[in-house]
């Protein structure tokens, strides 16, 4: 497995990471829980941002990485 499928796999769950705490979000009449829900979704898509620029970092970089 290269790197930039391990890469794309972890954007992928990372993605979805991201809409479950969402829907936690959502879900809960908890101010305190729905307020750390939000905290970590918005934590969680910096690193998913993070994660997206390297990728395209090593597709550029490396081509034979490029899914088309």
């Amino acid at each position: 497995m290269t790197v930039g499928t391990k890469l794309m796999e972890t954007i992928a769950s990372c993605e979805t990471t991201i809409a479950n705490l969402h829907s936690f979000a959502l879900e809960t009449q908890d101010q305190q829980a729905k307020q750390l829900f939000q905290n970590l979704a918005q934590q969680q898509q910096q690193v998913l941002d993070h994660l997206k620029a390297r990728l395209d970092y090593i597709q550029n970089e490396e081509p034979q990485f490029k899914q088309t």
